[in-house]
């Protein structure tokens, strides 16, 4: 009897162990968080870093998401070209498991800063911002909102936990599909919505939109600032008034992290009107599997009501 009551405590155990097994999961915003959790399916959630509505340019990392870093198994990350204070927390305090830079991931397809920009150039560019820690000259890190490299992100994450959880490496992959094929769904249905208005200029608030740009066909006439963080000066406003004036901008379009009163100046007595506040990290959002897709669908129609009405 005694043997009998050994066996089935050992039989309800073992779930647990094989939950165990599972890697723990961290990741640093929520696009990639809810990529990771697609990926992941029922067998876990990966945490995130970033708190609900920080803006990751300038996120300080607290305490309790220190230990979260140095225990992770993997750490699925974009990258030091849009989290510096990450590059340093991970070579400072560092962390158990890996650590998996998605910029890097095959079959991303990264873009420079102003490398497809000609049209913006032409309109009178950019008007430079100072306090910001991205190297501008440098690749532009914001590629989850081209709907190709989600995909490639996709298989990346799957790819690197089949490698850490071999017992569930077939889950890991049949997700990845899976959420690739609701992507492409997605992508085709945003592109048929955005194609009557993408002959529209529009300004937005900072240099974030050049991946979304160039999969879409948009024309981003000009930024208020290439500083996620800056605030230009009277000069500054007295030019991007200018620019908003000799662009063509139909719309120009504040960010959910930053005060909108910037915009709302700049447009302030020109044809340009003022469109409701794009996200593009989606810190702004509920965080899960579905933010991904609520993220591009969200933009794509502040985009196109303010277009549309025009």
């Amino acid at each position: 009897m005694r043997l009998s009551l050994a066996l089935i405590l050992s039989a309800l155990a073992l779930p647990n162990l094989a939950q165990a097994e599972v890697p723990k999961v961290l990741t640093d915003i929520p696009p990639v968080q809810s990529l990771a959790a697609q990926v992941m399916g029922d067998l876990g959630t990966p945490e995130i870093l970033l708190d609900q509505g920080a803006d990751p340019h300038e996120f300080q990392l607290r305490p309790s998401k220190a230990r979260a870093l140095q225990d992770a198994s993997v750490t699925f990350w974009v990258g030091p070209e849009l989290e510096p204070w990450l590059a340093r927390a991970l070579e400072g305090i560092g962390t158990k498991g890996q650590a998996v830079e998605l910029l890097e991931a095959p079959g991303t397809h990264p873009r420079q800063f102003g490398a497809a920009d000609a049209h913006d150039e032409a309109a009178g560019g950019h008007a430079d911002g100072h306090g910001d820690e991205h190297d501008h000259a440098g690749t532009d890190p914001h590629a989850w909102l081209d709907p190709s490299n989600a995909q490639a992100w996709l298989g990346a994450i799957a790819e690197t936990l089949a490698k850490a959880d071999p017992e569930h490496a077939a889950t890991y992959r049949a997700n990845a599909e899976a959420a690739k094929a609701r992507i492409a769904a997605m992508d085709g249905e945003l592109r048929a919505k955005l194609a009557p208005v993408v002959d529209k200029p529009i300004l937005v608030f900072h240099d974030a939109y050049g991946y979304f740009a160039d999969h879409y066909g948009l024309h981003v006439a000009g930024t208020l600032s290439l500083g996620d963080a800056a605030t230009p000066g009277a000069a500054h406003v007295s030019e991007l008034r200018k620019l908003a004036e000799q662009s063509g901008a139909v719309c120009a379009f504040p960010e959910a992290q930053h005060d909108p009163k910037m915009i709302s100046l700049l447009v302030q007595g020109t044809p340009v009107k003022l469109g409701a506040p794009l996200d593009p990290s989606g810190s702004g959002l509920d965080y899960g599997r579905d933010l991904y897709e609520t993220l591009m669908r969200s933009n794509v129609e502040k985009i196109t009501a303010c277009l549309s009405g025009s």
